[in-house]
């Protein structure tokens, strides 16, 4: 499959994670853990970064990367690559969350909106390494 192709999928899927992600973001900061920062920008992003990841990944074998998934390997397979998939997305999601704080410290923006932006900058990281390593040609 063409990587343009691919990447437009990917886009695509990243939308709906991060729809995913700002939806649980927003419930998250504004009723679970509105009393405190650092239950505001720190533990609520990754709460609801891992819902996008679950979602992403679901999307990513099922239907953007099908095509390289062995589907013989079964379930064992399936939670290798989530594995790996969660992983590579945990190590991106590292530098989001350090720029996610920067752009709250450097201009006080809401979490949602400051989330927005950091994913914006590593979306592309995400896609390298999801392209070339967790579902390479084999």
């Amino acid at each position: 499959m063409n990587v343009l192709i691919r990447y437009v999928k990917f886009i695509g899927t990243s939308a709906t994670g991060t729809v995913i992600d700002t939806l649980v973001l927003w419930l998250l900061s504004d009723f679970a853990f509105d009393a405190g920062w650092w239950g505001e920008y720190v533990v609520s992003p990754i709460l609801s970064f891992q819902a996008a990841v679950l979602a992403n990944y679901l999307i990513s074998y099922f239907y953007v990367w099908k095509d390289r998934v062995d589907s013989a390997k079964g379930f064992r397979q399936f939670l290798r690559l989530y594995a790996a998939y969660n992983l590579s997305c945990s190590v991106v999601f590292l530098v989001r969350l350090g720029i996610l704080l920067l752009i709250e410290r450097f201009f006080g923006w809401d979490v949602v909106v400051c989330n927005l932006a950091a994913m914006c900058v590593s979306g592309i990281v995400n896609f390298l390494v999801t392209n070339n390593f967790i579902f390479r040609k084999r």
